[in-house]
């Protein structure tokens, strides 16, 4: 079982721009591929796991959510990389369109996603990390049993000026590179207990 680092997309990853409607509006941040890169090479298996409630919202479809992992694919191929995963949740309790609209175990911060990628990559998540811009991220680490990593980037730093009580990351560091850094510098937890 490898560990792993699943990373949010959208302030994490890519800059937030509301509803990621366009390709043209996808931006990834300068540091995101060397960060994919630098963990992949250190023996994580990198996955993605995202909300993607503009799905049930009808303002994006399923297809270019799709070709938005296909142009992150393409991007990370590049320099010679990939992700070993991409999971996404489309649903919402209050979904416009009926067919997306439920409570699931996959929306974030509900474990669902983590738990799929970690029976489909053979995971262990006890040695493994969340890095997001979200406190539904850390939370998302914790109710997987992996650490989370709040970034700075996209809500980030909002988000930390007001933490949910009872809930704390593990660190809270500026970029995503620098949430790589601060992994690799991290002693495995034990599992022996």
């Amino acid at each position: 079982m490898r560990p792993a680092v699943f990373l949010d997309r959208d302030g994490t990853l890519n800059e937030d721009v509301g509803y990621l409607d366009r390709l043209e509006r996808l931006r990834l941040f300068p540091w995101s591929l060397d960060a994919v890169r630098l963990l992949r090479r250190a023996g994580y298996s990198v996955v993605v796991v995202t909300n993607q409630g503009g799905v049930a919202r009808g303002f994006v479809r399923e297809a270019f959510v799709d070709e938005v992992r296909r142009v992150i694919d393409q991007r990370l191929g590049a320099i010679g990389e990939r992700l070993d995963g991409h999971y996404q949740c489309p649903h919402e309790p209050h979904a416009a369109i009926t067919a997306y609209r439920r409570q699931c175990d996959c929306r974030k911060p509900l474990p669902g996603l983590v738990h799929r990628a970690a029976r489909d990559l053979d995971l262990d998540l006890k040695r493994s990390f969340v890095v997001g811009d979200k406190w539904s991220d850390v939370a998302l680490a914790r109710a997987a049993g992996a650490r989370g990593v709040l970034v700075r980037t996209g809500y980030g730093r909002s988000q930390e000026q007001a933490p949910p009580a009872g809930l704390r990351p593990d660190a809270v560091v500026d970029t995503l590179m620098d949430a790589a850094s601060w992994i690799l510098r991290e002693p495995p937890p034990d599992t022996t207990g």
